[in-house]
């Protein structure tokens, strides 16, 4: 188990390394070992839009990105709704660390997709689909 105080001590030193530079900050986050870095990803110490850009290493559109920056990481294990297509809504949570895209109605999934791809094979479906 890490140590709060020291977790916020070392994403403070991460966000001074990375200079509000995205790309740097998941690198960053790449040699943290794997049980501080988990620890980090699910913590209000970091926005839901860190983790975002951090699991797909691409930013989503300026209304997803908006709505990533104001829900702190740990939001993700409940999801956040990113976008809407049509009648649907698409969700970005965290599970067991993996990230996880979700089209649903609110009722029924139309769709899920997993791991790192998720991002691009969510934006290929809809292109093709809706």
């Amino acid at each position: 188990m890490v140590d709060y105080a020291e977790l916020a001590d070392l994403a403070e030193s991460l966000f001074e390394a990375s200079d509000d530079d995205d790309e740097l900050l998941a690198e960053k986050l790449d040699t943290v070992d794997g049980e501080t870095r988990r620890a980090l990803l699910s913590s209000d110490l970091l926005n839901a839009y860190q983790v975002f850009y951090y699991c797909f290493r691409e930013a989503p559109d300026e209304l997803a990105r908006e709505r990533l920056q104001l829900h702190a990481a740990s939001d993700l294990a409940r999801g956040i709704v990113i976008d809407e297509v049509d009648i649907y809504d698409v969700i970005f949570s965290l599970e067991d660390g993996e990230p996880v895209l979700l089209i649903t109605d609110g009722e029924n999934t139309l769709a899920r997709f997993e791991g790192e791809q998720a991002y691009g094979d969510m934006v290929r479906y809809l292109d093709e689909s809706l």
